[in-house]
């Protein structure tokens, strides 16, 4: 599938990561109810039989789905998903969000899929095995919550017009220095540190929470991906910290300007107020 897709096959693509993403969540959770060992890619970066188990699921059931759309994938070797940039749309997957957490054992960790289309996301799958919750999401056509048995709920984000008391999100494992004074600029309520970005654009999503803020280098394009397609699904607004739309064609994949999710009424001062505390804590 090439070329400009209609909403119907955006749905279809959908609904079949969606199916994809549900069968990863059940291996995920095979993993985590059993002992399990953590190796590190890096210094303060776990992978788990989880993780590995779940990219290879994700990647054969898309490759099949849409044999033309390269898959970006968390635990893909790079040269798997090589001159993705050139291709009309991509796949990003992050097959475990929240891997510390995982190994933490605190049920805040997602599997998560994210379509981008000509560099902008389009759709997203976020399915949160611990919570038994899932959501998809098709930017312009909307976001539901998925129960078992596939009974679908709308979903959409808080109504929120002004800061004062707005309640936000921060990472669990990466809250910066920058936060407190985030919170005092904004006049929102003592920011709630949870784990998966995901998990946190779920939330934003389906307006339990209004702001998901996070200043400075905010993980990779496969967290983005699908946090940013069902938030704006939802009727919200996800960009970097600078006020910028994610480029899904970058050759570079760090989100380096962090990542902002709101409610999209709220979504500009959120930005001001990002501006004023980092004058501030530079001061």
């Amino acid at each position: 599938m090439t070329g400009d897709r209609s909403p119907s096959d955006r749905w279809q693509l959908a609904d079949a990561a969606l199916g994809a993403a549900i069968e990863a969540a059940r291996v995920v959770m095979r993993v985590y109810a059993s002992p399990f060992e953590v190796e590190y890619k890096a210094e303060d970066d776990p992978v788990t039989t989880a993780d590995r188990q779940s990219n290879a699921l994700l990647c054969e059931r898309l490759s099949r789905l849409a044999p033309g759309i390269p898959i970006v994938a968390e635990e893909s070797d790079p040269s798997d998903y090589a001159g993705f940039a050139q291709h009309d749309a991509a796949w990003f997957v992050d097959p475990l969000d929240g891997t510390r957490e995982f190994v933490a054992r605190n049920g805040e960790f997602a599997v998560m899929i994210g379509l981008a289309e000509h560099g902008r996301a389009t759709l997203g799958v976020i399915v949160a095995p611990a919570w038994h919750r899932a959501f998809v999401g098709v930017v312009g056509a909307g976001a539901y919550e998925v129960a078992p048995g596939d009974s679908r709920t709308r979903i959409h984000v808080a109504p929120r017009t002004t800061l004062a008391g707005a309640s936000m999100l921060v990472s669990r494992s990466r809250t910066q220095g920058r936060i407190p004074a985030l919170v005092a600029a904004t006049g929102a309520r003592e920011a709630v540190r949870h784990g998966s970005s995901g998990l946190k654009g779920a939330l934003v999503a389906t307006g339990v929470h209004d702001i998901y803020a996070q200043p400075g280098r905010a993980g990779m394009r496969w967290d983005a991906c699908a946090t940013e397609a069902l938030v704006r699904a939802a009727g919200g607004e996800c960009t970097d910290e600078e006020g910028e739309p994610f480029e899904y064609t970058s050759g570079d994949l760090v989100n380096r300007r962090g990542l902002v999710a709101t409610n999209g009424t709220v979504h500009s001062l959120v930005l001001e107020a990002m501006r004023r505390a980092s004058t501030r804590r530079s001061q």
